[in-house]
């Protein structure tokens, strides 16, 4: 069985869709199935496609001739030369080119194709960043070719349940997402994320790894650590992530105006086994989201064996939560450090959280699970349509 996969991006940068990727594909590949990655990339300058790799995983990245909405030709043409030679599409995203054009030329071609929309088209999502236009083009142009998806690829029940308002025809289906648990198992020494930044000395640390953005709630989380500093001293906070730079000098000038700028390390994007590392020297984890589809974040955390406080608007934490797997607040500063606070004060907690969130993680997230689920779903769309060389190509 062959899949193509159609990304918006494979930069490291875009967080958690591109780290899930990376799993799905090799996952699948596992388990003998073809997935094929294409995908378009802001920094290529040729004219024709490049060959990009990493971690065991390869792809095609296509030039952009506009920025923005994410358009580039080439992929439309390589999408419609090669399509056709596919079982299924596997669309990733919502309202960029990328997903669009893969829609549109896997149903010319006569291919089923599966859409997972990253959770953009939950009411967070939806309601916000230029609601008005998300409106129109989803009325326009979105919704009809999603209508004609084989399904809807949710993440979560949670997903599912707030897409169910937007009334879109094709059926849903909830797989979740996957990880690779083999590089958590043995966490490299925090000495190698000391070693990067060696000014920063702290007996305990609360953890912000993750895209900086509006949704993800740093700015519950700042004044929330002002009040864990008033009953605990010597904590620090360390934010790893990357993201728009306004936003991010207006969250460092929060924190100045807070008065706790001296008790926060911003360390910028960490990869590799940097990142593996600063899980290492985390005491706590801490995602305070106002929405999430997924969580993949937290997930990365609860396999690193790292205690994990969240708020009830992140999908996982809400089902890991049930399995007393996470420590699940509301989405309020008051909260959130309330959590922070017993959790810091409570060493047998801090272990049992720990030791059930890996467990969670690896008995319902493995990488070689959610493969087999979605090779089954896969099998299941594909077994009543026609093979590739049957199909009846549209005009146009």
């Amino acid at each position: 069985m062959r899949i193509l996969h159609v990304m918006p991006s494979m930069a490291p940068a875009f967080g958690g869709p591109v780290a899930a990727i990376h799993v799905m594909a090799r996952g699948l590949q596992d388990a003998g199935v073809t997935a094929d990655i294409v995908t378009v990339h802001p920094q290529t300058r040729s004219r024709n496609e490049i060959e990009e790799a990493r971690a065991g995983v390869s792809w095609r990245s296509f030039p952009l001739q506009l920025a923005g909405y994410g358009i580039s030709l080439s992929l439309k043409r390589w999408l419609r030369a090669h399509v056709g030679g596919y079982d299924l599409v596997h669309v990733h995203g919502a309202f960029c080119y990328s997903s669009f054009i893969a829609q549109s030329e896997a149903r010319r071609a006569g291919v089923p194709y599966v859409l997972r929309p990253f959770g953009v088209l939950n009411r967070w999502g939806m309601e916000r960043r230029k609601a008005w236009l998300k409106r129109l083009i989803f009325r326009w142009l979105e919704k009809p070719v999603m209508e004609n998806a084989a399904a809807l690829h949710f993440t979560s029940e949670d997903e599912a349940a707030d897409v169910a308002r937007l009334k879109i025809k094709a059926p849903g289906h909830v797989i979740p997402l996957g990880i690779d648990l083999s590089p958590y198992e043995h966490l490299p020494s925090p000495r190698l994320f000391e070693s990067r930044f060696p000014d920063f000395e702290a007996e305990k640390t609360v953890l912000f790894l993750s895209r900086i953005d509006v949704k993800k709630g740093l700015d519950l989380l700042l004044p929330a650590f002002k009040k864990v500093l008033s009953f605990i001293g010597g904590v620090k906070l360390i934010i790893a992530g990357d993201g728009d730079q306004l936003l991010m000098a207006k969250l460092q000038n929060q924190a100045i105006q807070l008065g706790i700028s001296k008790s926060i390390l911003w360390t910028g994007f960490l990869s590799g086994d940097t990142r593996l590392s600063v899980m290492a020297k985390a005491t706590v984890f801490c995602l305070p989201s106002r929405s999430e589809n997924f969580g993949m974040a937290l997930l990365e955390a609860m396999a690193s064996g790292v205690p994990c406080v969240s708020t009830d608007q992140v999908a996982l934490c809400a089902e890991a939560a049930k399995e007393g797997a996470v420590c699940m607040t509301s989405v309020s500063k008051d909260a959130v450090a309330d959590a922070l606070i017993m959790l810091l004060q409570d060493d047998q907690r801090l272990n049992e959280l720990a030791s059930r969130g890996q467990a969670y993680a690896a008995k319902n997230h493995s990488m070689s699970a959610v493969a087999r689920r979605l090779k089954l779903f896969y099998e299941g769309l594909c077994s009543t349509l026609p093979r590739p060389s049957e199909r009846k190509y549209l005009e146009g």
